[in-house]
């Protein structure tokens, strides 16, 4: 049975940024991931690839970011003054420490998680692209099994 929309797939794979190959997700063949294929959870050029595959096929491929999750917006980086985080008049500084992610809401009450990319005297900047915007996508792996989803 073959890959198609309505089915499900059991596989495995590693997944890394090019050009640099950076290990940025693994799942081994000890404990394979299903994924559900046609309804719109998964990247279209992750879907596209491995439509038509069946168990026992390998596959290896590159998602361009432009098909994935597309290039680094400048405009969802920016700052946010530093008393924004201000509870009882004291700042969290272990909160507010370059790397950490950290959930906001905009004007409109939609939810984002932002990354602290640099602390300033009295601002924060925040990166709220996409962990995995502007970077190249290389899948390789295997198809353990096809289901047939009713």
């Amino acid at each position: 049975m073959k890959i198609e929309k309505g089915r499900s797939a059991k596989l495995y794979y590693t997944l890394t940024s090019l050009p640099d190959e950076k290990l940025i997700e693994k799942v081994g063949p000890e404990k394979p991931v299903t994924f559900t294929f046609g309804n719109g959870q998964l990247v279209e050029g992750f879907e596209r690839n491995l439509y038509g595959l069946q168990a026992g096929d390998d596959f290896d491929f590159i998602i361009l970011s432009k098909d994935a999750y597309g290039p680094v917006d400048p405009y969802a980086i920016f700052d946010v003054p530093k008393d924004t985080f201000e509870v009882d008049g004291k700042i969290d500084e272990e909160m507010l420490k370059v790397g950490n992610f950290v959930p906001m809401t905009d004007n409109y009450g939609i939810k984002h998680l932002g990354k602290i990319i640099k602390v300033h005297g009295d601002a924060v900047s925040f990166d709220f692209n996409h962990p995995l915007a502007g970077k190249d996508l290389r899948f390789k792996g295997r198809i353990v099994e096809v289901i047939e989803n009713n």
